[in-house]
């Protein structure tokens, strides 16, 4: 199975990793916009672990694209990419996180109550019944789907459009996020930092249920080389936010 995708003409030394963890594609709008003046490699998680999805982008970086590269990586992405950053960073030369998750478990208490809260009565019985469904391996693709668009709609501000069938690997996510997880509430994912060596970016919308408190906070207190930008009006998704978007890719390509 190919696990990468490209766009643009080389060198592809622009690498922008997808979230989930197991919601291959979900940044495949961002790559073929960057691809306009740039090359970029888009890689797909296949690996059903943390260690297993570090090394799979290694290889894909190393085999696949112009070094060093200026590595983004969204949501669970920017984790990944994170990792990666820390544990191999002759690879990169920057790195830009994207809406990520927070790396202190103490700001990440309230995001289920975040989106819960904005959805109808019949809304939360439709996602607690999908989540039920989550656990079922014969779970269906028109389940998955539905499941996404509430994610979405409750994750974003003002979207303008909404990607329907993008995949997702149910048995990626159960099992990547469990070990994901862990490594944040003992504090290893934070410990990382004393590894990178590229300077950081960080950007994410002020109504993301994801607080930005939780990237800014802990990282400019322990990264030497950390810009943070809020994005006013944006969600999860910054590019299919329709007050962010223009923003967020003017953001984006002027520290490439």
């Amino acid at each position: 199975m190919k696990n990468f995708n490209t766009y643009g003409k080389s060198p592809f030394n622009i690498v922008v990793v997808h979230g989930g963890p197991g919601a291959t594609s979900g940044v495949a709008a961002v790559a073929k916009k960057l691809s306009e003046n740039y090359g970029v490699l888009e890689p797909l998680q296949t690996q059903n672990s943390v260690t297993g999805q570090i090394e799979e982008l290694k290889t894909v970086i190393k085999e696949h694209s112009d070094l060093p590269v200026i590595l983004i990586g969204h949501s669970w992405g920017a984790w990944l990419c994170f990792m990666v950053a820390a544990q191999y960073p002759d690879l990169v030369k920057k790195l830009i996180l994207v809406s990520s998750a927070p790396f202190e478990e103490s700001y990440a208490t309230n995001i289920a109550k975040t989106r819960l809260d904005r959805l109808s009565d019949k809304d939360k019985m439709t996602v607690g019944e999908i989540v039920e469904k989550l656990r079922d391996p014969s779970i269906t693709n028109e389940d998955i789907d539905q499941f996404i668009k509430f994610i979405v709609a409750v994750d974003s501000y003002n979207p303008v459009f909404y990607e329907a069938g993008q995949k997702f690997n149910v048995e990626i996510f159960r099992s990547v996020w469990a070990e994901a997880a862990k490594l944040r509430s003992s504090g290893q994912l934070l410990t990382l930092c004393s590894k990178i060596q590229c300077p950081v970016v960080a950007t994410h919308g002020d109504y993301d249920p994801h607080p930005y408190q939780g990237v800014k906070e802990p990282l400019s207190a322990v990264l030497k080389d950390f810009k943070f930008i809020l994005l006013k009006y944006c969600g999860h998704t910054p590019w299919i936010e329709k007050e962010a978007r223009d923003i967020f890719f003017e953001t984006l390509i002027s520290f490439l």
